[in-house]
């Protein structure tokens, strides 16, 4: 004989409403989980407020300075002084405001400067007429001399001495060279050269300044070279 089942014994009729509630606890379990974590690393922030250090700013009271009270100054006054009618102004010249071709005034008060004082054999490196040699352009004229009667010293031409001279002079107010030094030197026995040509140089035209002749300052170089 088959065995039947009571239908309050037969489980499968209530199987969908287990799942249902295995599915609510479940998911409800989940989210109070979510909440306990949340709530947990909440209250351990609010636990560990009290151990924050504040670092506290002191501001300092700056005391204002007050403006001084500006100083009122005395009110200028004007002082007109009336001269009579008769004074008599202190005068070193006599003046007449009728004058001719006749009147002179003499005034003692000028300062007296005395003569006009000229100061002469002072060197100008430019002057209005710059001095000429052989009536031509030194830059030229005078190199054309220097070559040729300048002289290669014995001693330096053996020793194979060469070198640049920088030879400074003056052509006076008649036209004569003078004041010849060496301002670059290569060799003694290559400066006492350049200075000798120099210094043998005829007569130059002189320099003029206003109409008069004065001392130029000339300067030129003199190269030494073996061939």
């Amino acid at each position: 004989m088959d065995q039947k089942k009571s239908n309050k014994a037969n489980l499968e009729k209530i199987r969908g409403v287990h799942i249902i509630l295995g599915l609510i606890i479940s998911i409800s379990l989940i989210l109070i989980s979510f909440e306990w974590t949340t709530l947990t690393a909440v209250l351990t922030d609010v636990n560990a407020a009290h151990e924050i250090d504040y670092e506290i700013e002191m501001i300092q009271h700056i005391r204002r300075e007050e403006p001084k009270p500006k100083q009122e100054l005395p009110p200028i006054e004007e002082v007109i002084k009336i001269v009579d009618d008769d004074y008599k102004l202190e005068v070193d010249y006599s003046f007449d405001p009728e004058a001719t071709e006749g009147t002179e005034y003499i005034f003692k008060h000028f300062p007296d400067d005395g003569p006009e004082i000229v100061i002469d054999n002072v060197d100008f490196v430019i002057v209005e007429e710059m001095p000429t040699f052989n009536g031509g352009d030194p830059n030229i004229e005078f190199y054309r001399y220097i070559l040729r009667n300048i002289r290669y010293p014995e001693i330096a031409a053996e020793n194979g001495v060469e070198g640049k001279v920088q030879i400074q002079f003056v052509v006076n107010s008649k036209g004569f060279v003078e004041r010849a030094v060496v301002t670059r030197s290569a060799d003694p026995a290559l400066d006492q050269e350049a200075l000798r040509v120099i210094m043998s140089s005829p007569q130059w035209t002189p320099g003029k300044q206003r109409g008069k002749t004065v001392n130029v300052i000339f300067s030129f170089p003199i190269i030494f070279v073996l061939r």
